[in-house]
């Protein structure tokens, strides 16, 4: 399941992150990518030991663990820590699949979702689309400043290459609490229609079962 959510963060939010990046140091991207995807990877990373940019991730990241629809997609179980990521004129992101466990300060974790959140209105450059690989062709993503796709880890992905202007970006990692992508998705389903169904006619006896079934599947599935 590939899922764009409109608005991730507030407008405050994102002019925070404006402020604090046109004011941090970037530096090469390839040192934060494995081996085969250092020779694909042309990009600039946000400096990580930043204060300031440990503060953005700790803010996006208490946004998302707020924000229901991102909850209710991706059950999240651990998130690596965020890395701001910026492609300039010339810059681009090869076809790459994102390692399967990656290192976080509270260990290693296996990464099942993986999400971009923009930070850059798509008129302020021109290329840069991120592109994936799926089962009914390449699939082409610019979203809004603000907005987020959250995809599976295992796909084949790109970033095409920037011809204008400046490309900001957000990405990070999901381990979910279901490991199973078709599980999540059924539980997805059920969760988004007993919300429309409550909104519609409140706590009924149909919005009951459909919540039990709901949390009997995620007892069934759930890796805590």
């Amino acid at each position: 399941m590939i899922l764009c959510i409109e608005q991730a963060i507030s407008a405050d939010l994102l002019k925070d992150v404006h402020a604090t990046l046109s004011d941090t140091s970037f530096q090469d991207g390839r040192k934060t990518a494995g081996w085969h995807a250092q020779t694909v990877k042309n990009n600039q990373q946000a400096d990580g030991k930043d204060a300031r940019i440990a503060k953005l991730r700790e803010s996006i990241t208490g946004e998302l663990n707020r924000h229901p629809l991102f909850q209710m997609a991706a059950r999240p179980r651990r998130l690596k820590p965020l890395m701001f990521s910026r492609y300039q004129s010339g810059m681009n992101y090869g076809n790459h699949v994102d390692d399967a466990v990656m290192p976080t300060p509270d260990g290693a974790m296996r990464t099942d979702l993986s999400f971009t959140l923009f930070l850059e209105s798509p008129d302020a450059y021109e290329g840069g689309e991120l592109l994936i690989d799926t089962t009914v062709g390449e699939q082409t993503y610019k979203l809004p400043a603000g907005a987020l796709i959250l995809y599976p880890s295992s796909t084949l992905h790109r970033v095409e290459p920037v011809t204008r202007g400046e490309r900001l970006a957000a990405v990070g990692w999901v381990q979910s609490q279901v490991r199973d992508p078709q599980q999540r998705e059924i539980l997805f389903d059920l969760d988004r229609t007993r919300r429309q169904m409550f909104e519609q006619d409140g706590k009924s006896q149909d919005f009951d079962i459909i919540s039990k079934s709901l949390t009997n599947l995620l007892r069934m599935w759930a890796e805590i």
